[in-house]
C-alpha cells in the first residue's frame, strides 16, 4: 500500500509540474531571404528592397517557421545560375539574377493553406535593380506590410505577415520576426504571473497523499 501511495505521489508531482509551464513561442512564420555563396546558402544581411545583386547572382527565398536567422530553413532544390538562367540570354545594359523560391512544407503553412511547389526563375532586369524588383518581375503578386517586410510571394500566403507561432498549436498572434522574445503582453485574463490554480490543486493532492502514507505506516507499525 505504501509503495502504491508513493507512486501516486510521484505521479501527482509530475502532473502538477507539467501543467505549470507557460506556452512558449516556437518561432515566426515568414519569408527568409538568402544569398548563394558557392555551393551554400548564406542568410542575407539586408532585405530584398535594398539588396542590389550583381549579374550572375543566385538568391533564394524560403517560407517557414523559425525562431531567428540561426535556425532558419534554407531554400531547397537546384541553385545553379547556369541551370536557372540557361534559357535567358544576356542583354546589354541588363543583368540576370537567378531566383529560387521555396514555399515551404505543409507543416509551416498557415491554417487552411497549401504551399505551392517550389520554383526557380531567371530575372533579367536593369543593372541597378534591387532583388525586390527582380522578384516582382518573375513571381507576382508580392505583398509587403507597412514596415516593408515581405509578406507574400506569388500571393502566398494569402494573409498574415511574420506571425508568431506558439507550441500550443493555437492561432498565432501577429508579430515581426525580429520581435524580442522577452516582450510580454497582458492578455487581460487576470493572470498576475503567480502560481496557477493547477499548482495549488497539485500541492493539495500531494499533501493528502503524503498524509495517507504516514497514517498507513503508523497503522502497520501498531499491528
Amino acid at each position: 500500500m505504501i509503495r502504491r501511495l508513493a507512486a501516486l505521489l510521484v505521479a501527482a508531482l509530475f502532473l502538477g509540474l507539467a501543467g505549470t509551464g507557460p506556452a512558449q513561442a516556437a518561432g515566426y512564420r515568414y519569408w527568409s531571404f538568402w544569398d548563394r555563396d558557392g555551393d551554400r546558402w548564406v542568410y542575407a544581411t539586408e532585405g530584398p528592397s535594398t539588396a542590389g545583386p550583381a549579374d550572375g547572382a543566385v538568391q533564394g527565398f524560403r517560407f517557414a517557421v523559425s525562431e531567428d536567422s540561426q535556425d532558419a530553413s534554407q531554400p531547397r532544390g537546384a541553385a545553379s545560375f547556369e541551370a536557372i538562367c540557361a534559357r535567358t540570354p544576356a542583354r546589354d545594359g541588363m543583368k540576370r539574377v537567378a531566383l529560387v523560391v521555396d514555399f515551404g512544407t505543409p507543416s509551416d503553412a498557415p491554417s487552411g493553406e497549401t504551399p505551392p511547389a517550389a520554383r526557380t526563375a531567371c530575372a533579367r532586369v536593369h543593372q541597378d535593380a534591387t532583388t525586390a524588383e527582380a522578384l516582382a518581375s518573375t513571381t507576382k503578386p508580392l505583398r509587403y506590410d507597412t514596415n516593408a517586410l515581405l509578406c507574400a510571394i506569388a500571393g502566398y500566403p494569402k494573409s498574415g505577415c511574420g506571425d508568431q507561432v506558439t507550441t500550443t498549436g493555437q492561432d498565432e498572434a501577429s508579430a515581426e520576426p525580429s520581435a524580442s522574445s522577452a516582450a510580454s503582453v497582458d492578455d487581460g485574463d487576470g493572470d498576475d504571473g503567480g502560481p496557477s490554480v493547477g499548482v495549488y490543486a497539485g500541492g493539495a493532492l500531494i499533501a493528502a497523499l503524503a498524509a495517507a502514507a504516514v497514517w498507513q505506516a503508523r497503522r502497520r507499525g501498531n499491528v
